[in-house]
């Protein structure tokens, strides 16, 4: 019985996420970074951004960093100007959670994570107005304020890392840099459930 209950929550709590809509306006939010700093996304306006979900403990998430590709990504768009944002939403004691400041900036040091800040969302609001349902579930937003990208990191939803695997971010990175249209806009995400 507890389990029944427990996947109607689970299942109450993915229905209830409202994912934004690609085409649309990306929605304001403030929350603070790893710093105590409050971070808006509208202090970034007129540059292209990324959102990445991220859980430290999640295995999808380990098999960008663990060889060094999500921040081999990360270091390639940021050098181009692109403001990339690592969002965890991991509420207290929940799987992947940050407690404090140092825990934090300690995950980044070990991560050697190349992103502009990490945002401490422990109560979740930001990852519930984007509807971020995995880690890692990335959204690209243009110099206009569009999203213009929402979903899956890649085409291949395993834990083991494929270098040949369709980079959908940086697909859309590259079209977001150039003024071109997103070619493949939207996509499933696969990882672990954000953990809320």
């Amino acid at each position: 019985m507890k389990k029944i209950l427990s996947l109607i929550v689970m299942l109450s709590l993915v229905s209830s996420l409202q994912a934004v809509e690609v085409g649309k306006s990306a929605p304001e939010f403030s929350v603070k970074d790893c710093c105590g700093e409050e971070v808006k996304l509208s202090d970034y306006k007129g540059k292209t951004v990324v959102l990445e979900w991220t859980n430290p403990e999640c295995p999808f998430v380990k098999k960008y960093y663990d060889g060094g590709h999500m921040q081999d990504l990360q270091k390639k768009y940021t050098d181009k100007g692109v403001i990339w944002l690592r969002i965890n939403s991991s509420a207290p004691g929940k799987q992947g959670y940050l407690k404090d400041m140092e825990e934090a900036m300690e995950l980044t040091k070990k991560q050697k994570a190349k992103a502009t800040k990490l945002l401490l969302d422990s109560d979740g609001h930001v990852g519930k107005l984007y509807g971020a349902k995995t880690t890692p579930h990335m959204f690209v937003i243009n110099t206009a304020g569009i999203l213009v990208y929402a979903g899956a990191i890649d085409n291949d939803p395993d834990t083991s890392y494929d270098s040949k695997a369709k980079n959908y971010v940086a697909d859309a990175l590259d079209a977001a840099l150039t003024n071109k249209s997103v070619e493949t806009a939207n996509t499933q995400p696969y990882g672990c459930s954000v953990k809320y």
